[in-house]
């Protein structure tokens, strides 16, 4: 096989597939338990407010590049800031779902991997929010930025007096960005082409879109960066085994493939 093509799927892989029906409840129920977490976070707007002047302070403590350059660079031109706020709104949770569904089906041991790590990423923002909420740069008048949504559209946010279906005060982390490195991360350890890495492009491309669009923080995406790391240093990607390769036949199968590792794995 050269490094052009992608692994075929094996019979261990096959029955590692989770079942279907309890994955999607899975999934629906961590989304549904996260939309209400988040609401939790919900009616803390002085605290939010103040977070967000500390945040910005500290930025400029250590020196971090201002948001409003990503920003001036999108608003040279309607068309590009509208791209922006259109992959903002409509690519997060689409990629995601998409990364999940392909290896549901072709690397069923490496979803299982990846929907941990999301899990513990996306619990650990949770916690997050609530014990830190914060504003982002869109709001706070001393950052100058321009809620690029809202002037050029389209937005997913309401007026945050009223918007009852999302707490816009969990700017920190960044699950947009952690969640696209995750997908970056994924693909690339799960495929063996010469152009995997060409799936760096969506994480970077989300951060400026994120920031360029005054939704986050730079330090919003550094956290989110930070959990990630943490969750893939504590969730190994599970070996295929012996066991598990050979319960499609009914029987064990011979003790070498206890060496081999998931395609892609150690690539």
């Amino acid at each position: 096989m050269n490094a052009r093509t992608e692994p075929a799927p094996t019979g261990s892989d096959a029955i590692a597939r989770p079942p279907l029906v309890r994955e999607l409840l899975l999934v629906a129920g961590l989304f549904l338990v996260y939309k209400f977490g988040r609401q939790l976070a919900t009616g803390h707007t002085g605290e939010a407010f103040r977070n967000a002047h500390r945040v910005w302070d500290c930025e400029r403590a250590v020196h971090l590049p201002g948001e409003g350059a990503v920003q001036s660079l999108l608003l040279h031109g309607d068309g590009l800031v509208h791209v922006a706020n259109t992959y903002y709104a409509a690519v997060h949770f689409p990629a995601t779902a998409a990364f999940l569904i392909w290896l549901y089906l072709r690397r069923p041991a490496h979803y299982v991997w990846a929907r941990r790590v999301l899990a513990a990423v996306t619990a650990a923002a949770l916690a997050l929010h609530l014990l830190f909420p914060l504003a982002p740069p869109r709001m706070p008048a001393a950052t100058g930025l321009v809620d690029t949504a809202r002037a050029y559209g389209p937005s997913v946010y309401g007026d945050p007096a009223t918007d009852s279906l999302s707490n816009q005060f969990a700017a920190m982390p960044s699950l947009h960005f952690g969640w696209a490195l995750m997908v970056a991360v994924g693909l690339i350890v799960a495929t063996r082409s010469r152009w995997r890495w060409l799936w760096t492009a969506h994480p970077l491309l989300t951060l400026l879109v994120i920031v360029g669009t005054a939704n986050h923080y730079w330090l919003d995406a550094i956290v989110a960066a930070a959990l990630l790391g943490l969750a893939l240093a504590v969730i190994h990607l599970p070996h295929r085994t012996a066991t598990t390769a050979g319960r499609a036949q009914g029987g064990l199968v011979p003790a070498q493939r206890d060496e081999q590792t998931l395609v892609g794995a150690g690539r």
